[in-house]
């Protein structure tokens, strides 16, 4: 079984829509109890960082995420999902902190030179780490879909996964043991998004 935490936001319908067609047992997650019993666990995101780090201390879901992942079991955050476990963010001079998994913080694309942000549509990601079971089968310099204004600045670039320039370098995923977690919507990106998923969805089978 694989849990979709559901703090009140997020893109959980096409998260779960796009599991679903690649072969996975979901279930909608709300509470940490839920957890024990889950194979991997997927966090989406789409808002404000904030917003989801409060809802889900409101849920008790940010140490039910901590003690989970201390686990080893899979664990995959998607956008706001990914931004989540570092441990800050510049958004709207955010108050909260973030789980804490990565160090590093959440910044905020610059507006020089005429770039459009938030960056909203397809962009090419380079794969960094080849061995990262997410990207089997996946080619290097593959089209994703992202939707954001903002992305994590990790202080370890070693566990970037993938990079992805759009008026700079950027990690747009993340690999370090049982955690990964991608600034792009896999759910949204056709045939690689879904090869990724399935990819996740395999690593639960172990």
């Amino acid at each position: 079984m694989i849990a979709l935490l559901d703090y009140g936001s997020g893109n959980l319908r096409s998260v779960e829509k796009a599991l679903l067609k690649v072969g996975a047992d979901v279930r909608l997650v709300t509470e940490p109890a839920a957890l024990k019993d889950a194979h991997a666990v997927v966090l989406p995101g789409v808002g404000a960082f904030d917003d989801c780090i409060t809802a889900m201390q409101k849920q008790k879901l940010l140490d039910g995420v901590k003690q989970f992942i201390q686990t080893g079991r899979p664990f995959l955050g998607i956008c706001v999902g990914y931004q989540a476990l570092f441990e800050k963010s510049e958004e709207f001079d955010s108050c909260a902190g973030g789980i804490g998994i990565f160090k590093g913080k959440v910044v905020r694309f610059s507006s020089k030179q005429g770039l459009k942000v938030p960056q909203i549509g397809w962009n090419q990601i380079r794969v960094t780490q080849p061995n990262c079971p997410l990207y089997r089968g996946i080619k290097d310099g593959s089209y994703v879909y992202f939707v954001h204004s903002f992305f994590p600045r990790p202080e370890d670039p070693s566990i970037a996964a993938t990079r992805t320039e759009y008026g700079e370098d950027f990690a747009s995923s993340v690999w370090k043991e049982n955690v990964y977690a991608t600034q792009f919507h896999p759910e949204k990106s056709q045939a690689v998004g879904l090869q990724l998923l399935k990819n996740f969805v395999d690593l639960a089978k172990f």
